[in-house]
């Protein structure tokens, strides 16, 4: 890679975001970051009521979120909610659903 344009000119130089942005989706790892970026979002998802008493874990590659909940109680609540949670997460996403599930867990 040389940084000359087709003229024999340098070629500005590209912006890290974009240089990562191009990396990941070449490698096919863009979805799992998509997928990974609703654990920084869940707050503003959920809203501070359910996020004060869960905590996403984790991803797995299959779209599964994994959340610790404070109670059994919240547990069994939450599992009424996971279709609206879920819709949530859709609308949220750019360029395709991240999330195909939410398994609850009791926090330790």
């Amino acid at each position: 890679m040389s940084g000359r344009g087709e003229r024999g000119g340098r070629r500005p130089p590209s912006a890290v975001g974009d240089v990562i942005a191009s990396v990941l989706k070449e490698a096919g790892l863009q979805d799992r970051v998509d997928q990974a970026a609703v654990i920084p979002e869940w707050p503003a998802l959920v809203g501070p009521g359910i996020a004060g008493v869960t905590e996403p874990l984790f991803v797995s590659a299959d779209g599964t979120l994994f959340v610790a909940v404070k109670t059994n109680a919240w547990m069994n609540e939450l599992s009424l909610l996971e279709p609206e949670l879920l819709k949530a997460f859709d609308r949220s996403a750019k360029g395709g659903r991240r999330i195909t599930r939410i398994r609850w867990q009791l926090k330790r």
